[in-house]
């Protein structure tokens, strides 16, 4: 007779207990995560937009600096031919250009188009702008306007 218990007997396998998660828990983890998701995704896709805006208008802004400089130094702004180019590369007949204005090329706006600019403007000595999101005249919140006045 063996002084051994059965579970512990040579030949005889024991069965470990099960590891692991049931497929309720996975499921009631699951239905949490996509809970929370719904809950955070849209608040911070909200911010993304936010954080487009203002960097459009920090462009803006930089760009109009860049502009004013221009002015002072040439005697006007760039026309509508000219562009925004006449910031980096001498415009023909600007004697008195003293740049480049920008240190790297003009930037495309946050959502990748170009930046519209037109002088002389309907709303002042120039019209810069970007159509925002939507990429098209006018708009509400992340689609509008980010203008230069």
């Amino acid at each position: 007779m063996s002084l051994l218990h059965d579970a512990e007997a040579p030949g005889r396998r024991t069965r470990a207990p099960a590891a692991g998660f049931t497929l309720l828990e996975l499921l009631v983890v699951m239905v949490i995560i996509g809970l929370l998701a719904a809950y955070v995704a849209p608040r911070y896709f909200a911010q993304v937009g936010k954080s487009e805006v203002r960097s459009a208008q920090a462009q803006v802004a930089a760009l109009r600096s860049a502009l004013d400089t221009y002015r002072l130094d040439v005697g006007q702004y760039p026309n509508t031919q000219q562009g925004l180019g006449a910031l980096l590369t001498r415009p023909e007949g600007a004697t008195k250009w003293n740049g480049p204005y920008l240190q790297k090329a003009v930037p495309p706006d946050p959502w990748g188009r170009p930046y519209q600019y037109k002088s002389p403007g309907e709303h002042g000595d120039f019209d810069l702008l970007s159509f925002g999101k939507d990429g098209q005249i006018g708009g509400s919140g992340d689609a509008a306007d980010i203008t230069s006045w």
